[in-house]
């Protein structure tokens, strides 16, 4: 049984958790922005936390159902709606075959996901089912959805509708967001008076934001501590010579706008790195809207284990509230 896209939304692309493991031949991990929301709602309706689902920004798609199945929405507040009737997010709730499941209008965060029981059955490439647009690999064909396509569901191992995820454990950005950053191997290389400023200022996302990275503005420009620069790494200050990228590095090209690099980018090249986002700080990303003052604020690598513990300990309790 299957799905038919009506309406795609402005950027809707099936994801899971993504594929490791082949990072090092310039593949990214692709996957949920939010991958907290993603496990959430794939829980609500029965799923294994790392089925696929459907990742909609900022808009959300319009569905025809073919059968009877139970649909959550999690993530960003983009109300869901079954035939014209207004749903709960983070609930589970049932569409009818012949319904029609369709979304309001963006009222919190970036990135919706909505998990349908028995998972999107698109093709495994690489161990994964996600989306990688740059490199047509995965998902549905490889691209984001399109009025026409007709989305396979896996076969469901039944759930109830009415079961929902408590204020608590909804993990939403604050005003301004925080993103907690390990300084990184290439910290040295901008003055310490230029470090505290970084931290200090409140940035905001800029309008280049998307599943490669995101990019920061409205922060004081970093000063470099002067050198001579290496061979083949070019004349800006900010250039090095090619190094491989970790998930959540924070580059800063000729020192004025950070970037942090997301699920589909690139695994390396010629950009210094300051330091890393945490990894129980990257769902936070997936849900910043353009112009969302954001401040980083600096940990110590205790801190960010203690982080890492702290969100599989919230995914530990969704997981025992719905088993």
């Amino acid at each position: 049984m299957a799905i038919n896209v009506i309406k795609p939304g402005l950027s809707t692309t099936v994801q899971d958790l993504g594929r490791p493991g082949y990072y090092h031949i310039g593949i990214p991990q692709s996957g949920g922005m939010d991958m907290l929301s993603l496990a959430a709602a794939n829980l609500l309706v029965g799923n294994p936390a790392g089925a696929a689902v459907l990742e909609a920004v900022f808009t959300g798609p319009e569905l025809e159902f073919t059968q009877d199945a139970t649909v959550a929405v999690t993530g960003a507040t983009i109300p869901a709606k079954v035939n014209g009737v207004e749903q709960a997010g983070w609930t589970s709730f049932k569409v009818r075959k012949g319904q029609m499941l369709s979304f309001g209008f963006l009222k919190a965060g970036a990135r919706a996901y909505i998990a349908i029981s028995g998972g999107i059955d698109v093709p495994v490439v690489l161990g994964s089912r996600s989306t990688y647009t740059l490199g047509a690999l995965g998902g549905f064909e490889g691209r984001k959805l399109a009025a026409g396509d007709v989305l396979p569901l896996g076969a469901a191992s039944g759930s109830a509708q009415g079961r929902s995820i408590p204020e608590n454990l909804r993990r939403k950005p604050a005003i301004p967001a925080e993103l907690r950053m390990l300084p990184g191997l290439y910290w040295h290389r901008i003055t310490e008076a230029a470090g505290e400023r970084f931290f200090e200022d409140t940035w905001k996302v800029a309008p280049e934001a998307d599943r490669i990275g995101y990019r920061f503005k409205g922060g004081r420009p970093l000063d470099f501590v002067p050198q001579e620069q290496p061979f083949g790494a070019g004349s800006d200050p900010s250039n090095i010579v090619d190094a491989c990228y970790p998930y959540g590095s924070v580059q800063v090209p000729s020192g004025t706008e950070p970037i942090v690099l997301h699920r589909d980018a690139v695994s390396g090249g010629g950009y210094f790195m300051i330091g890393t986002v945490i990894s129980a700080d990257m769902d936070l990303i997936g849900q910043l809207q353009p112009h969302m003052p954001t401040r980083f604020v600096k940990v110590t690598m205790e801190q960010a284990l203690k982080a890492r513990a702290d969100r599989k300990t919230v995914l530990e309790a969704i997981a025992s509230l719905l088993g």
